[in-house]
């Protein structure tokens, strides 16, 4: 990384040195970004490809419809396959693929795949230093970090931004805690389970290694709804000893037939690790479950 490439960069505008985290996290992910867009780089205006991400992260609605982007796609892939001397279906032998706007394929790529992917840490990637990275991975170019060192600076992105989730989590979700065990028909369990019952049931209780059948909804603190058997539109089956501690205290407490409001303290769901989705670490989740069979 010596002169050349900083008087190189310098005079494309882009930077000559990476100085601060964020330009160090932007330009790790630009890198990431580059190598998996290599195989079709020659088909990327990245201009557009900025340009669409840079609308995402305001807010935008797409700068390419779905209809174009599948279009694009499409020829973009047969394109691919011509190149490579892959059979096209529907193509006759020796003719030509449909042309290929480079810039649509920039405006699909940024606003259906890395503009959204990238929309929740819009606020700390600087969009021309990630740019600048995929642009000099894509030409295959000097790069200002190694792939060791963006490895290193994702990682310790990752584990400072997941210690940051994990405290406010904690924090949030104790002050619920405490507030909420004073609303009138919650009660507390020794282990901190807090839950409210929203229907009475007459049938059996389950034991922690009964399998049921359920309808539930779960949801983050701010209403957000992670899971839910009602919009699969179906209930679910499983076993009480092959879930979080929270259902498995939880759904013991229920007669078949009720329907129960569970509030779940992290150390009885998915702890400082989080779950799937938009469960983050030491988050504290809410479940609406009926209880609608015991089956073994």
């Amino acid at each position: 990384m010596g002169g050349n490439l900083s008087a190189q960069t310098a005079e494309k505008g882009g930077k000559a040195a990476l100085v601060t985290e964020k330009d160090k996290v932007s330009y790790a992910v630009g890198m990431d970004v580059g190598r998996s867009f290599q195989p079709i780089g020659e088909y990327i205006d990245l201009a557009a490809f900025e340009r669409a991400i840079g609308n995402v992260f305001a807010g935008g609605q797409p700068l390419i419809t779905e209809a174009e982007a599948k279009a694009t796609d499409e020829a973009l892939r047969m394109s691919l396959a011509v190149k490579q001397g892959a059979p096209v279906p529907g193509m006759p032998p020796g003719s030509q693929p449909p042309a290929v706007a480079k810039d649509k394929v920039g405006l699909m790529l940024g606003s259906f795949a890395v503009g959204p992917s990238l929309a929740p840490l819009k606020d700390e990637i600087d969009l021309p230093v990630l740019i600048q990275a995929v642009r000099a991975s894509l030409t295959k170019s000097p790069l200002l970090m190694t792939e060791q060192e963006a490895q290193a600076t994702m990682q310790a992105y990752m584990t400072k931004k997941q210690s940051t989730a994990g405290q406010k989590n904690r924090e949030e979700g104790a002050a619920f805690l405490t507030k909420n065990k004073s609303e009138k028909g919650v009660i507390t369990t020794p282990s901190g389970l807090q839950y409210m019952v929203l229907r009475q049931g007459s049938g059996a209780r389950p034991t922690p290694q009964s399998r049921v059948r359920v309808n539930y909804e779960g949801k983050l603190l701010n209403g957000t709804v992670f899971d839910s058997s009602y919009q699969r539109g179906q209930p679910a089956e499983f076993g009480l000893n092959q879930v979080i501690a929270g259902w498995t205290e939880g759904v013991s407490l229920m007669p078949v037939g009720a329907k129960y409001r569970f509030w779940i303290p992290s150390s009885l769901a998915y702890g400082p690790n989080g779950g799937q989705g938009p469960i983050g670490p030491d988050a504290t989740l809410t479940f609406d479950v009926e209880l609608m069979g015991i089956l073994q």
